[in-house]
């Protein structure tokens, strides 16, 4: 059966009281309040969305509530949002479900977004002479407390961050929790023996246990501080390295020196002391857990250059320290916590389980196991997680591999690594779900620049050519004439349909896109700004453009986050301030007449809100599809 139906049976059969099946009734999911959101309407009024919830009946009606009183005439029943055109700024509203609970009355975001000021932490100078200050580029989203609604759990890393290709000193990583209000939960500082860089900590906030509350899963070292004080490890260990070179056998991020051997610089790198994985408690930040991590740079922990090499294929930790990390449902239950190293050579992925205050080691999987060598050199900057040969248990695809929910390899294709996938219902007119990536290292791939893949076989259904490394790629429904997603790839100007025909010119923006105005098409969301495609003429028109607010991640010009935080099915946007001392939460002001289950209730897109902020961002994207050529067996 199509996965992407099978998603659509859970979670239509939820709102119909009936289940498709047992596995698809045992997977534990948040329980969500009703998220109500008030805007000002983009043409006047006020726009209040709401969740459509999978526990929700089907043909569920509600009543609007306006300073306590009434204002719809009937029960709504087409969208979860409503324009109040008597609305004002300083009107409260509350929805309420046809015989069910009301919800608590929320104010209206005047300005179109909520504030959450941030407690910045102070910069400084470090022992390399770098002046710095403090960022907070990633974020993910979590119900710490159990009441239905999201709190933002806030990575916070320093402005000389360091790619692993380069030398030189970074000060410590901090991660901090807010809730919506604006209230600090509490601040773990990851310590000197975590290096700040987009591939160096990854960190996954989910419910593993069941228990109704998020956790937190990340990589610590000795001086991890937890959100109470406690120190994992030891306290006064200090394994950043403080001089000198590594030979290496390649090119990247090396000096030549007079006699001709290529070095990398050793300052500021970690290559020795122990690793652990820690679970920490979403409200408190108190560490829970901890165990040594899977797999280790080397057998005893400390490795000579040689070793290293030897091992990963570099001397100096570049390969090595390239961290992955997601939340799937491995047993079709609960939440196991992924995390994996390396993908330009040797590629190792662990399964971990939290339950009962313990961390268990569910399966690993390397590429150097003896018949594992064609998944080596596979990886992507990113991974994904779906349930793709539905079953009802996830899988991790890892670039052009995939690893079954038991750890055992599932397809694997010869194309090497890229900076940007996309994994869903990409197709609607095939079976099962699709995953869109674009490739670097071309020469080894076949000159093969971009590809469309089976997700549950692997097979290449379509490619693109490519001379020199594609470093961006997008796949989106942003053109309503063809049905399934419409791809582009930084290499060329077309726009390809689901099939990889073409059917136009890309659109300039390819980073991020968004489900914002009132159509099922998705927006382009670029830096600080949101835009529409225009089909007709190739070009964009601005939807937003907030003056004071920054994008994320240098180039790569992301969002701190992206995500379907409250309302309806549309995603709210949150970008930092320009002085990096607010979070803002931007909702939609369009009204649109489509329904849907909020996002956050499929299982693919809340696996890619976990995954959001690992290494080189990408959108999030469904099990099922969404868009305006519509096929049969679309949930709405």
């Amino acid at each position: 059966m199509k996965a992407s139906i099978v998603a659509r049976l859970l979670l239509v059969s939820m709102l119909a009281g009936t289940a498709p099946g047992a596995q698809a009734q045992e997977r534990h999911m948040e329980k969500l309040s009703r998220g109500v959101v008030a805007v000002p309407a983009i043409d006047g009024g006020i726009l209040v969305s709401w969740r459509l919830l999978a526990t929700d009946r089907k043909d569920a009606r509600f009543n609007i509530y306006r300073d306590g009183k009434r204002i719809n005439a009937d029960p709504l029943v087409a969208g979860t949002n409503f324009v109040d055109t008597k609305g004002k700024s300083g009107s409260r509203y509350a929805v309420e479900v046809v015989g069910g609970a009301r919800s608590a009355a929320v104010p209206v975001w005047a300005n179109g977004y909520v504030s959450i000021p941030l407690d910045i932490p102070p910069g400084g100078t470090t022992k390399g002479g770098e002046d710095y200050t403090y960022i907070p580029d990633e974020a993910s989203a979590g119900d710490v407390d159990g009441d239905g609604r999201y709190e933002l759990i806030v990575k916070w890393d320093p402005s000389n961050r360091k790619d692993n290709a380069h030398g030189g000193y970074t000060p410590n990583v901090y991660i901090d929790a807010y809730k919506m209000d604006g209230k600090k939960l509490w601040r773990i500082d990851l310590g000197p023996n975590i290096r700040a860089g987009s591939h160096y900590t990854q960190f996954i906030v989910q419910d593993f246990d069941g228990d109704g509350r998020a956790e937190m899963a990340v990589k610590t070292a000795d001086g991890t501080r937890d959100g109470t004080g406690q120190v994992i490890g030891d306290p006064n260990a200090n394994w950043v390295g403080t001089g000198g070179y590594a030979p290496q056998n390649d090119k990247t991020g090396v000096q030549i020196l007079p006699d001709g051997r290529r070095v990398a610089r050793m300052e500021g790198r970690i290559v020795k002391g122990p690793e652990y994985l820690s679970v920490f408690e979403g409200l408190t930040g108190r560490v829970l857990a901890t165990a040594p991590y899977d797999p280790p740079r080397y057998p005893g922990g400390n490795p000579t250059p040689e070793q290293l090499a030897e091992t990963w294929g570099d001397a100096y930790a570049n390969r090595a320290d390239r961290f992955l990390a997601g939340a799937a449902y491995l047993d079709g239950k609960l939440p196991s916590i992924v995390f994996g190293r390396g993908y330009y050579a040797r590629t190792v992925i662990a399964a971990w389980d939290y339950r009962e205050g313990k961390l268990r080691k569910r399966w690993t999987f390397d590429s150097a196991t003896p018949g594992n060598e064609n998944y080596e050199g596979r990886g992507n900057h990113q991974l994904s997680i779906a349930d793709v040969d539905a079953d009802g248990r996830d899988e991790v695809i890892y670039g052009s591999m995939a690893v079954d929910d038991d750890g055992k390899g599932l397809w694997t294709q010869p194309l090497r690594h890229g900076d940007a996938m996309h994994v869903g219902d990409l197709d609607p007119t095939r079976p099962g779900l699709e995953k869109y990536g674009v490739h670097e290292e071309v020469k080894k791939n076949g000159y093969i620049g971009a590809a469309m893949l089976d997700a549950r076989t692997g097979e290449i259904l379509w490619t693109k050519p490519g001379q020199e490394d594609v470093g961006r790629g997008v796949a989106a429904d942003i053109d309503p004439r063809y049905p399934g997603t419409e791809t582009w790839a930084a290499n060329s100007q077309e726009l390809w349909d689901v099939h990889g025909r073409p059917v136009g010119t890309k659109p300039k923006p390819q980073s991020f896109v968004i489900w914002w105005d009132g159509d099922r098409l998705r927006e382009l969301l670029d830096g600080n700004r949101i835009m529409k495609y225009d089909w007709k003429t190739g070009k964009t028109k601005l939807l937003l453009a907030p003056p004071d607010v920054e994008k994320s991640n240098g180039t790569k010009s992301t969002p701190v986050l992206q995500a379907d935080l409250l309302g309806d099915w549309r995603e709210e946007v949150v970008w930092r301030t320009k002085d990096n001392r607010e979070l803002r939460i931007y909702a939609t002001p369009y009204p649109t007449k489509h329904r849907y289950v909020t996002l956050m209730n499929d299982p693919v897109y809340r696996a890619g809100i976990a995954w959001q902020n690992v290494a080189y961002n990408q959108p999030p994207h469904t099990s099922f599809y969404i868009g305006e050529a519509e096929p049969t067996d679309n949930p709405e």
